[in-house]
């Protein structure tokens, strides 16, 4: 295997909480990257899952994960990225940035672009629009006890952010769904009365809970406000209607009238593909807390910054020039390819609340994001034209008013398609960390498939190189993010070993991650 040759140093500061990633095996660049820049501007969000928390509870106890319980979109959310200054004079600015090496785990080409979106709004100087929400809050038998304990004090906290202007509604649902109080103020006693009277009993209707979420917010609703419902849930449907495509038919009918929501999922009963699936349509977040006591931070943080939209109706469409071979699109579940042409269609962008690398917000390390649009490198004579990779185009309706805007960035390397540096090429410091984000991901897809159906030995052969060329770029490039991942890689091997996979004939030869390539 080509040993990883390190990166630059690069310094990990408060930006991107969007980066766009094509991949070839990963593959390019931006015609007007910057470079050296110090980076800046806020953080941009999109909705979806915030972390991989199943993933690592799943570690942390001992067993191996299944790669269904890996999602991309809330993996690349856990993960900072540098980008350029914010200076492009409109409220949401697009950045593109090469990186192309051989990959972490045998060698074998990856081409990475990192087209990033930050902001130069400051966040503290954004007034949040006054909310019409309702709150869903699961109270069927399992939730007795510290969940729906936490759940209290979560709503308790909540209180503090909201105001006169603010109108809050509280529905509880077990066999049934109750509206508790209904379109209140804010600050109304009676709201913390309510919260103190939620108490868990019975089973779980989870579309009876979520439709008159839907309907009280429904009735109340006020173009001048936030229409939003928030659905905590810690277990699967138990009674009512328990389909989960006629329950995400229902939300994404309520999405389409513009009522947003974003979903909570506690321990490890409910259903997380549901959960964030729900959230991606309704142009929310979706949380998954191992940890019931962080539903306390989560509440708070969805009224003081999520709620805040940059754009609505985003649209990015990439067009990938015949060099170069489109395979697929990653960190969002909105996203459609057809030839080398990729559409990703995303109802809303927000201010995110992560604010730097080391910021993990009580263990938490949600609210970044990533998409990465896989492209392999072909026949460099097919190419239309030389040094071009192809071109991204965004467009978005801006929140309160009538217009849109757009912007593009044309694709461009130095590189011919498949040329692999020894010492590798990065065009801008951030790209270097969306390089081994890619990778991490990519071993952990393959190293739960393969452990999936017994293949521990399998599994073991692809995470080692992993580890071991993660550990020689956090020699040089100290990143809280990256670090985290390394012991999750590491936690992975420890339990695979556990189970005899280090006493298995092992191969000589890593599995390449993009076969094509």
């Amino acid at each position: 295997m080509t040993r990883f040759t390190r990166f630059a140093r690069s310094t990990a500061l408060p930006v991107s909480l969007l980066a766009l990633a094509l991949a070839g095996g990963c593959a390019a660049a931006s015609e007007d990257a910057s470079f050296g820049g110090d980076g800046g501007g806020a953080g941009v969000a999109q909705g979806g899952a915030q972390d991989f928390g199943q993933f690592r509870a799943i570690l942390d106890d001992g067993d191996l994960p299944g790669p269904e319980t890996l999602d991309d979109v809330g993996f690349f959310n856990e993960h900072k990225l540098e980008l350029p200054p914010a200076d492009c004079g409109q409220d949401i600015c697009l950045h593109g940035e090469l990186g192309v090496m051989g990959n972490m785990i045998n060698g074998s080409n990856c081409t990475l672009l990192m087209l990033g979106m930050n902001t130069p709004i400051d966040p503290s100087t954004l007034q949040r629009p006054p909310l019409n929400l309702a709150i869903a809050v699961d109270t069927s038998g399992s939730m007795a006890g510290d969940p729906i304990g936490y759940v209290r004090e979560g709503l308790y906290r909540m209180l503090d952010d909201l105001g006169p202007d603010d109108r809050v509604s509280l529905v509880a649902f077990d066999d049934q769904a109750e509206v508790v109080i209904e379109s209140v103020i804010g600050n109304d006693p009676e709201l913390t009365l309510a919260i103190g009277s939620l108490q868990a009993g019975g089973s779980t209707n989870i579309y009876d809970g979520l439709r008159v979420a839907y309907e009280t917010v429904e009735a109340h609703a006020d173009p001048a406000l936030q229409n939003r419902v928030i659905l905590l849930s810690d277990g699967e449907a138990t009674s009512g209607i328990q389909s989960d495509t006629r329950l995400v038919e229902m939300s994404a009918a309520y999405n389409a009238e513009g009522y947003g929501l974003t979903t909570i999922g506690v321990g490890d009963g409910f259903n997380p593909e549901l959960m964030r699936d729900l959230a991606e349509k309704g142009a929310g977040a979706f949380y998954f807390l191992e940890d019931p006591a962080a539903v306390l931070e989560v509440f708070e943080e969805e009224v003081k910054t999520f709620l805040v939209p940059l754009a609505k109706d985003v649209e990015i469409s990439v067009q990938v020039d015949p060099g170069y071979a489109l395979r697929a699109i990653y960190g969002t579940k909105q996203a459609q390819t057809w030839g080398n042409v990729g559409q990703i269609s995303i109802p809303s962008l927000q201010i995110a609340h992560r604010t730097a690398v080391d910021d993990n917000e009580g263990g938490r390390r949600g609210g970044g994001g990533a998409m990465i649009v896989e492209v392999v490198p072909r026949d460099p004579a097919a190419a239309e034209e030389e040094g071009t990779v192809g071109q991204i185009t965004m467009s978005w309706d801006a929140p309160g008013s009538d217009e849109t805007m757009s912007t593009s960035v044309k694709i461009r390397s130095p590189l011919s398609p498949g040329q692999t540096p020894d010492e590798g090429h990065f065009s801008f410091a951030g790209v270097e960390k969306s390089f081994v984000m890619l990778n991490i991901y990519a071993g952990f897809q393959m190293a739960a498939t393969r452990s999936s159906y017994g293949d521990l030995a399998g599994a073991r052969g692809v995470l080692v190189p992993l580890a071991e060329q993660v550990e020689d770029w956090l020699a040089d490039n100290p990143d809280a993010d990256i670090e985290d991942d390394l012991k999750y890689i590491r936690k992975f091997i420890d339990n695979l070993d556990t189970r005899g996979a280090a006493d298995e004939p092992q191969s000589p030869n890593p599995p390449n991650p993009w076969p094509q390539d």
